[in-house]
């Protein structure tokens, strides 16, 4: 009987989150999809503890890939052209998936370099890195008629460029002769220097172009994207901090957008407004910055926060592992709340379909902060999370040590970092398997991590318990030997590259594979523990 009402309960919750997405469809004018969006943290190279320059991306899309690979760098003849192609949804598979349609070409480079190609590719040979986040932006704005989406922009700038700036620029010149075809996107570059926020738009329907705005991060703070658009106010006149299109005052005032004469020109408020409405975004942005610095007290509703903030102390890449972890455990907007319910006995108790207690969103099924509909909440840690990168890029040491994209599959935070170098030439077969076009397998990273965090969600008060015992002492060993391995590569660097290199790849593969490893013996381990208990 019990497993009867459990059943019938959960019908109920999905009959009600189903019933309240219909009640609310995104504004008319308005790309929305926040709750499958993105968060990217950045933080300049004095606000880290060693110095890295960091950007960072939650894929939170499990239509997107589940594996990668290194894309070594290339010669190309002269006449050689770049085939461009846009994602779009394909459902014939045994899951959901992209395909990839052809758009146009454009002429290639002499030589591009080798790349980390996940499905956002992440950095390239010289230590430049991307992290990415969707914040929709004007329907009216979107145009058919662009070659570019924002993967082949992310390609486009690693394949070509060596610095966050060089990588502005030439994003700025592609997207003018080519244009973009996406929808609002912020694409978070840093480098061995600095780290940007790029946030972009489309030209208008049936325009080719883009307008653009470029914000840099003070290398003293720490900032964040999750799915809205954040700059504000530009100063065009100061450009160490903001780099813009030529077009980005003039399409506003021509739509009815900006009147110079009501104040001074926001770029999110001319073309993302609604974005700043959304507390799925809003809410995760006041998260990281009230982790780093909780001495400003922040306001959890506030409509805008600072760009960035100075950290109360310097930040480590652990303290950024934990914010990407987050539930807002420990505030009024903790995802992780006891669900009661009356048994058989007119007896209340703690429902185990939130035992305790599920981190999906709970919050919005049962209409608390927010509701369902593209205003409501959502966490950073996330459950339909693809995979997580956090980037390192740092000026002290060579490109082949310096740059290293921390790699996690799946949710957060039930999943573990592992370390990609840039100059690696190989990963861990099982990374390199794809996973959903075929459905589930187990010679397959992502479902390893999938599996985990699926079973762990079950009785997440009790099961995060036993996987956080497995990964926080294994992650906080993987952070340690990565000085002492990255050390003696650096020996190895002064007589021999290629050996060099070797060691930085084979021990990358090491830990990849002992990760996956583990996490099935993990998932049987849960499932043999938990059997009587379901």
């Amino acid at each position: 009987m019990r497993r009867i009402a459990h059943l019938t309960l959960f019908l109920s919750i999905i009959y009600t989150a189903a019933a309240l997405a219909a009640q609310n469809p995104d504004p008319p004018d308005y790309v929305g999809g926040y709750p499958d969006g993105c968060t990217s943290i950045t933080v300049g190279k004095d606000a880290m503890t060693d110095g890295s320059v960091v950007t960072s991306h939650t894929c939170d899309s499990h239509r997107t890939r589940g594996w990668f690979e290194i894309a070594p760098a290339k010669d190309h003849a002269d006449g050689a052209a770049v085939e461009l192609v846009k994602r779009v949804p394909v459902d014939s598979f045994a899951m959901p998936t992209y395909g990839y349609v052809p758009t146009g070409e454009i002429p290639q480079v002499e030589r591009t370099h080798g790349f980390i190609h996940t499905a956002y590719p992440a950095m390239n040979e010289r230590q430049l890195a991307i992290g990415e986040s969707t914040f929709g932006g004007r329907k009216s704005l979107k145009s058919d008629e662009g070659l570019i989406d924002c993967q082949q922009l992310c390609q486009l700038m690693l394949e070509r460029c060596a610095s966050a700036r060089e990588a502005i620029e030439l994003s700025g010149e592609l997207l003018a002769a080519y244009g973009w075809n996406d929808a609002g996107e912020c694409l978070t570059i840093a480098d061995t220097k600095e780290v940007w926020h790029l946030e972009i738009v489309g030209p208008g329907a049936g325009e080719v172009g883009a307008i653009w705005v470029a914000q840099r991060v003070p290398d003293d703070h720490i900032s964040v994207n999750a799915n809205a658009s954040r700059i504000r106010q530009i100063d065009l006149d100061d450009p160490d901090y903001f780099m813009a299109s030529e077009n980005i005052f003039t399409v506003a005032q021509d739509s009815g957008w900006w009147n110079p004469e009501d104040g001074p020109f926001e770029f999110c408020y001319a073309y993302s407004p609604e974005s700043r409405t959304s507390f799925a975004s809003r809410r995760r942005e006041w998260r990281v910055l009230d982790l780093a610095a909780p001495s400003l007290g922040l306001d959890a509703n506030a409509e805008n926060y600072p760009f960035s903030v100075k950290p109360d102390e310097k930040l480590t890449l652990g303290d950024i592992v934990t914010m990407f972890q987050d539930y807002y455990e420990g505030t009024p907007y903790n995802f992780v709340k006891n669900i009661t319910w009356v048994n058989e006995e007119g007896e209340h108790e703690i429902s185990p379909l939130a035992n305790p207690f599920m981190p999906y969103d709970m919050n919005k099924i049962f209409d608390v902060n927010g509701g369902w509909d593209w205003r409501g909440e959502r966490t950073i840690a996330r459950w339909y999370t693809m995979y997580a990168t956090i980037t390192q890029s740092r000026d002290w040491l060579p490109d082949e040590i310096g740059g290293v994209v921390w790699l996690a599959w799946d949710n957060v935070a039930s999943s573990i970092y592992v370390p990609v170098y840039c100059s690696a030439t190989d990963v861990a077969e099982s990374f390199k398997t794809p996973g959903r076009k075929e459905g589930y397998n187990r010679e397959s990273a992502w479902w390893a991590f999938n599996r985990l965090g699926t079973l762990t969600a079950q009785r997440w008060g009790d099961m995060r318990h036993d996987v956080d015992s497995v990964w926080r002492p294994m992650q906080t060993r993987f952070f340690r030997e990565s000085v002492e391995i990255e050390q003696e590569a650096a020996r190895l660097l002064e007589t021999d590259r290629d050996a060099a290199i070797a060691l930085l790849t084979d021990e990358g593969i090491a830990r990849q594979e002992l990760v996956v490893e583990k996490a099935w013996e993990l998932g049987d381990f849960l499932w043999t523990k938990y059997d009587e208990l379901w």
